[in-house]
């Protein structure tokens, strides 16, 4: 099983190796077009701000690769954002793979909301074993409303989309790496997705 990190400078990729090495995967961190096409599963980080991390994906033509993948791909936290149409943080277009915008949480709310927070609605087999009601952990200040392809909702002040799935596309808001047992199932269950 080749796991391929995408390296494009905005993401804190070690909890992600460090939670797959646990899992008894090995990963590699690459920006080469070539080895995340041959993947068998590319995870796709983020941690930043949208407009920025953007511009380092369109430096590398990560930008026009990433929608055009065919194996299973996970976007995490910002990675998940980016595949969305647009984000209001930095005005940014995103990749379009979700038809969604990225809004901000409005201003009555303590952002960016951090620490943990329940998820519910749970489908697919990317939450096979997860229980509704399950916490994850999350550091946002921005999210999706909810959505078509919203495969589980979290609630903050609004309720939102807090997982997507588009054909071979998931993305969570959460990070599975930094939610314990719970957020390893989702990484083992998106790795033995067929």
């Amino acid at each position: 099983m080749k796991i391929a990190i995408i390296d494009y400078g905005a993401g804190n990729v070690k909890s992600i190796e460090f939670a797959l090495q646990r899992l008894g995967y090995s990963s590699e961190l690459t920006s080469s077009t070539k080895t995340i096409k041959g993947a068998d599963r590319v995870i796709f980080p983020g941690v930043g701000e949208a407009s920025s991390a953007m511009k380092m994906l369109k430096s590398t033509g990560l930008d026009l690769l990433i929608p055009t993948l065919e194996q299973p791909v996970l976007g995490i936290c910002l990675g998940m954002q980016l595949m969305c149409s647009y984000c209001e943080e930095g005005d940014t277009r995103g990749l379009n793979i979700f038809d969604t915008k990225v809004v901000k949480f409005n201003n009555q709310l303590k952002v960016p909301q951090v620490g943990w927070n329940t998820i519910i609605d749970l489908k697919t087999d990317l939450f096979k074993g997860v229980e509704e009601n399950s916490y994850m952990y999350l550091v946002h200040s921005f999210y999706v409303p909810a959505y078509r392809d919203s495969i589980a909702n979290s609630s903050y002040g609004v309720d939102y989309s807090v997982a997507l799935h588009k054909n071979n596309f998931y993305g969570v808001q959460f990070h599975p790496e930094k939610s314990g047992k719970i957020g390893e199932q989702i990484l083992k269950n998106f790795i033995e997705i067929r």
